[in-house]
């Protein structure tokens, strides 16, 4: 089992950046799809990113291509999502997660979670 711990979330203005990050401990982080969710109030938790095992592969939801980039870094155990342009509609907690084998798409159905971080942007 993975345990996974978000970071950089925040309040900021539309049109700013943040770069989240998810360090991973235990199990096997090289080994597997990553990807991020996200939850709005009073909404169901989405799909948002997913990235293969060697960081050779991307899928993306429709709402956040062209300005998000899912990354990892599999020495540091690291996965990030840089978010450009925020707009207010992106106000979630975001949650990482890892997936079952080395691929991560809309359809996967993660197998550990993190326990979230906030990104709340202000119009």
């Amino acid at each position: 089992q993975v345990q996974l711990v978000e970071s950089g979330g925040r309040l900021v203005q539309a049109g700013a950046s943040l770069r989240l990050s998810c360090v991973a401990s235990g199990g096997t982080f090289s080994t597997v799809g990553m990807g991020w969710f996200r939850q709005a109030p009073g909404k169901e938790r989405e799909f948002v990113a997913g990235i293969s095992s060697n960081g050779g592969w991307t899928a993306y939801t429709d709402s956040v291509k062209g300005r998000f980039t899912i990354s990892r870094d599999n020495a540091k155990k690291t996965l990030y999502l840089q978010m450009n342009s925020l707009k207010p509609e992106d106000t979630a907690v975001y949650y990482c997660a890892t997936s079952r084998n080395v691929l991560f798409n809309i359809y996967t159905s993660p197998n550990d979670w993190g326990q979230g971080t906030q990104v709340t942007v202000s119009s």
